[in-house]
């Protein structure tokens, strides 16, 4: 009897934010059998599926921000004649401020699968740990890096109703931080996370001109996650 054929699919797997024992089972094998792996960097994914154990590696295709326009209807179309492709992040829920959307935009508007292993988001677990309202929240991933764009988005938000969640890096975090106090007052509480499930996490909780000079007290390596209250709220 001829082997049926191959049902293309696109499958989103989230991979660890930090430890490397947060890879869900089921990413393991569907990593092992993918025929193309579309990654940010082709070798902090390699180096994952070394740490994995995955002798005989699928190719790795590189897939970042820069070339997600070109390359996301030529997957498409990998993945309409069959193939089983996976996108990763280097860490975290890929399409969660990584690229990732306009492949799967290509993918809905083909009418192809597309399906996810969901694993680590560092917005979602910031939030979860925080001790601030979970019941609504916005996620704004990166602020823009100038000045006066932060600060006119915090303006912006001061009446926002939920909890606001955005990525910053250790170059800007202080300064970050300095306009977050500055436009929405030292008492607004926050929470500030860094290194997610890593060795030296941390995560300071309270007013920000609390929350800021702890954070400046303490190593500002790494990733972070801040999550801003919505007004009047208090820890």
């Amino acid at each position: 009897m001829p082997n049926a054929p191959k049902t293309g699919c696109l499958t989103l797997v989230a991979t660890p934010i930090g430890n490397l024992g947060d890879i869900p089972l089921r990413a393991i094998e569907i990593l092992k059998e993918a025929d193309c792996i579309a990654c940010e960097d082709t070798r902090v994914t390699g180096k994952l599926l070394s740490k994995l154990g995955l002798k005989t590696k699928p190719e790795l295709l590189s897939y970042r921000n820069e070339n997600e326009q070109s390359l996301a209807e030529p997957l498409a179309a990998r993945i309409a004649d069959g193939q089983a492709i996976v996108l990763v992040a280097d860490a975290g829920t890929p399409a969660i401020s990584d690229p990732g959307f306009r492949l799967v935009r290509a993918c809905r508007k083909n009418g192809l699968k597309v399906t996810a292993v969901p694993g680590p988001c560092a917005a979602v677990t910031a939030l979860a740990l925080s001790g601030l309202p979970s019941d609504g929240f916005l996620f704004v991933g990166f602020l823009p890096p100038k000045r006066a764009a932060r600060v006119r988005f915090f303006d912006a938000q001061q009446d926002f109703e939920y909890t606001i969640i955005l990525y910053e890096s250790c170059h800007r975090i202080s300064k970050c931080l300095d306009d977050l106090v500055e436009t929405l007052g030292a008492d607004r509480a926050i929470s500030v996370s860094r290194e997610l499930t890593k060795l030296h996490e941390t995560i300071h909780s309270g007013p920000a001109g609390k929350v800021r000079e702890q954070v400046a007290q303490a190593s500002q390596k790494g990733e972070f996650v801040i999550s801003i209250a919505k007004k009047n709220y208090s820890l």
